[in-house]
């Protein structure tokens, strides 16, 4: 079994790593759950780090809560959350909420998506964002919206 990424050997690593572009076109991109979670796998860790660095990074309210969820005791609760908040938002307006389920009326056969990627990508295409994953469900979404979807690593290349 490989050994478990923690944040100070990520800096360890990047430490060695050459300098890497940012993901995207240079505009912010909202981070999904699955991209959070894999951001300190090596194939990542650089990328990540060059886009957290030229503060392309935002957070959808959904995903904050989704990390949140998964925060190990009360100290990684705390720390995540200030960690998140630090964060442009891209929050679920009345109008994002209305841009998902025009979304789910478009999408027709390909509408059996979780309801929190849908509004997570409406969340992003309201402010012009882009969406950071490693879901195929975004794809989809992101096209009937009209925004960038972009993987952090290519499909089922780092799971």
């Amino acid at each position: 079994m490989p050994a478990k990424t923690t944040a100070s050997t990520s800096r360890f690593l990047l430490s060695f790593m050459p300098d890497a572009e940012p993901y995207g076109s240079g505009m912010a991109l909202v981070f999904d759950t699955s991209a959070w979670n894999r951001r300190t796998h090596p194939t990542v860790l650089p990328r990540w780090a060059a886009t957290r660095d030229e503060e392309l990074l935002a957070v959808c309210p959904i995903v904050a809560l989704e990390l949140l969820a998964a925060a190990r005791d009360e100290q990684a609760f705390q720390d995540l959350d200030r960690a998140l908040q630090v964060l442009p938002g891209a929050p679920v307006t009345r109008s994002a909420c209305d841009r998902a389920l025009g979304a789910s009326r478009e999408l027709r056969g390909e509408r059996r998506l979780p309801a929190a990627d849908y509004m997570i990508a409406a969340a992003a295409a309201e402010r012009g964002f882009a969406v950071l994953h490693y879901d195929r469900h975004f794809d989809p979404l992101c096209r009937v919206l009209g925004i960038e979807s972009i993987w952090i690593a290519e499909p089922g290349s780092i799971d």
